[in-house]
């Protein structure tokens, strides 16, 4: 379902956007695309990205007017109260589903818990949300093509230009492949949809394979998305209600009160 996806990006926004390689000196926005392009490539260079990927990457890259328009008719708040938005959210059905993932996956969320001290049901809850435990849409739009048009509009270029840069370390990394770099239409990436940046910042290689990959791998992705909420200070065994310390760690995650008050009731009706 993609429930970041009704709120701005930067209103209340979606995974933290910490811009991991932001540009010293950014490339000048607006204007020619294809200039603008050449000054990316120059950017990641110099961020140690290397010749090949760079190429394979921008290869016959174009602005999508699709993304832009999306991105002009995001309004940044939800307009639902907490009790019209959950009940949208979290019915019988994607209770029933979680109970049964919770089970299906009980040693892997147990040694997750255990290693990152975020109950699992909270994991859960989060899953289920971004896109139905992975079965749901996680976006259909090639991840460079996406950046590369929000970075070239002058609005928020430099937040762009870096989360561009780190989904060029996603590849360079060897985490995905160019052809599964896709997401939403913000960027983001995977099961939990993570911004690049955060992909880079937070995310684990669970199953021990040398790559983090947060598309496909179910330990990669329910371990990074407990690292996320660790790493912003998730405590374990403590309350994460809403006026809790745990629930302003999960403003990292998503800074609506609404979606994580959601987040709250899905993880509490997953444990009864």
């Amino acid at each position: 379902m993609l429930g970041r996806r009704l709120i701005a990006l930067l209103a209340t926004c979606v995974v933290s956007t910490v811009a991991l390689s932001t540009p010293t000196f950014a490339a000048r926005c607006g204007g020619d695309f294809n200039a603008f392009v050449a000054a990316m490539s120059q950017e990641a260079a110099a961020a140690g990205i290397s010749q090949g990927v760079i190429a394979q990457a921008f290869a016959g890259v174009t602005q999508d007017q699709a993304v832009l328009s999306f991105d002009r008719r995001q309004r940044g708040t939800f307009n639902k109260t907490f009790e019209q938005y959950v009940a949208t959210r979290v019915g019988a059905g994607r209770i029933k589903m979680g109970k049964q993932m919770l089970l299906r996956h009980a040693s892997l969320l147990s040694r997750v818990e255990q290693r990152f001290g975020v109950p699992r049901e909270i994991v859960v809850a989060i899953w289920g949300l971004e896109s139905d435990f992975g079965k749901g849409d996680i976006g259909k739009m090639p991840v460079i093509r996406t950046l590369t048009t929000m970075a070239h509009d002058c609005r928020r270029t430099e937040l762009f230009q870096g989360e561009l840069l780190a989904a060029l370390k996603i590849l360079q990394r060897g985490d995905l492949p160019l052809r599964d770099l896709i997401g939403a239409y913000a960027g983001e990436i995977g099961q939990t949809q993570f911004l690049p940046s955060s992909y880079i910042k937070y995310g684990v290689d669970f199953d021990g394979n040398g790559h983090v990959d947060l598309r496909h791998s179910v330990p990669d992705v329910l371990a990074s998305t407990a690292n996320l909420l660790k790493t912003a200070g998730f405590r374990a065994g403590q309350p994460y209600g809403e006026g809790t310390a745990n629930f302003e760690a999960m403003r990292e995650w998503n800074r609506a009160t609404i979606y994580r008050k959601t987040i709250g009731y899905f993880a509490d009706r997953l444990a009864e």
